[in-house]
């Protein structure tokens, strides 16, 4: 008789996803061969007059934005008290940590000589550029994150006493980690402050760091949500009974959160735009496409979450929250892509190759790979038997 293991193993591998993946995963590491072989010139339309494409538009600027939601919940829990939201902490963190382990892989695709990265921590340190500060903020806040989420590492490994340790450090951490994002979100958004003649006006603000942090928490809030949606759907088996019976109460409470936040940044854009009296640029095409980010992203999701909130619908929210997390990209690309160069011809526009969404693509299958490895066997969606909840 054929064992159970033999039957149903080949079927647990040959599923729709795996193939998808496994075929995403091949091809890009096609491309990842002919970048590092050929160059960049090989693989993307990158250029002097376009130096910055896709993958620092979304590798870079959306994944970070879309990684802030480690610092969001553990800020909300630890620091804010906000304890029934306790169970989110760990897949919070986790795909904070992820996110930005990602960001880091994908600078060594964009930048020319990636072997040259850590050379302003261990050669020569350009303190005076926003770059530095950038690079520095990151690389110490994935080492924060990494720290944070080593305790679910720790507990699969049966490292009690290391891990004891490290749970003693956690206000610190969340205290270090919010800082360092305060510091890199909104540095984020001051790299585009020195390019005024390049950036359309609409977009170009010297409130443009307030705004990449804002969204920043903006994305963090939705990304949240979003991602207990779809763990809950498909890892539902993997949690406990708190991880389920606090999906609802961390929905509605983020939700509540993000409807706040999104009002109070569509309130300071209008400023925004009032002060630097930019008024008369919304008559023309790239108005026509500002307003679209404006009310349909910004006004429209504040207006349903506010909805879903008090219907305590927790579908509306649940897409209002995907809704956002697209909004949050399309800030970032119309920033670094659509609104860059914004006063050159088309033919001199920037376009991606199809290579770089390919690397891209691969890069986030990367990511979900690595997500659903992690929290198969890790106690990330439950508590592990053998240590408290903390």
């Amino acid at each position: 008789m054929t064992s159970p293991q033999t039957t149903t193993g080949p079927g647990r591998l040959l599923t729709p996803f795996n193939l998808v993946a496994g075929i995403i995963v091949v091809f890009g590491m096609i491309i990842t061969i002919l970048r590092f072989t050929g160059g960049l010139a090989s693989v993307t339309n990158l250029s002097d007059d376009n130096p910055w494409g896709l993958w620092i538009g979304f590798d870079l600027l959306v994944g970070v934005a879309l990684a802030a939601g480690g610092y969001v919940t553990s800020a909300a829990v630890y620091i804010f008290g906000l304890k029934r939201f306790h169970a989110a902490v760990r897949p919070a963190i986790l795909t904070g940590f992820l996110g930005y382990a990602l960001v880091v892989l994908a600078l060594h695709y964009d930048v020319g000589r990636p072997w040259r990265l850590p050379y302003p921590f261990v050669v020569s340190a350009g303190t005076t550029s926003l770059l530095f500060e950038v690079a520095a903020c990151v690389a110490l806040y994935l080492t924060v994150l990494f720290i944070e989420f080593s305790p679910a590492a720790l507990e699969w490994l049966g490292l009690k006493r290391a891990r004891h340790l490290v749970t003693r450090l956690t206000l610190v951490l969340t205290i270090l980690g919010v800082v360092l994002s305060t510091l890199h979100q909104s540095s984020l958004g001051a790299l585009f402050l020195i390019v005024p003649a390049k950036l359309h006006p609409l977009w170009y603000t010297p409130y443009l760091p307030i705004y990449f942090f804002i969204t920043s928490t903006i994305a963090g809030l939705s990304m949240v949500i979003c991602e207990s949606a779809l763990s809950h759907r498909y890892f539902h088996g993997k949690m406990d009974a708190a991880h389920l019976s606090g999906n609802r109460d961390l929905t509605l409470g983020f939700g509540k959160a993000a409807s706040w936040v999104l009002l109070g940044y569509f309130v300071i854009k209008v400023i925004g735009i009032a002060a630097d009296n930019q008024w008369h640029y919304l008559g023309t095409g790239f108005g026509a496409w500002y307003l679209v980010e404006l009310l349909g992203f910004v006004a429209l999701p504040a207006f349903m979450y506010a909805v879903g909130v008090r219907e305590k619908n927790i579908t509306i929210i649940r897409w209002t929250a995907a809704w956002t997390v697209l909004g949050i990209v399309v800030n970032r690309f119309n920033v670094c892509l659509v609104a860059f160069n914004w006063h050159l011809p088309a033919e001199q526009r920037y376009f991606p190759h199809w290579m770089e969404i390919g690397i891209s693509v691969f890069i986030v299958t990367l990511g979900i790979l690595v997500f659903r490895f992690i929290v198969t066997r890790m106690p990330i969606l439950h508590a592990h038997p053998d240590y408290d909840a903390h």
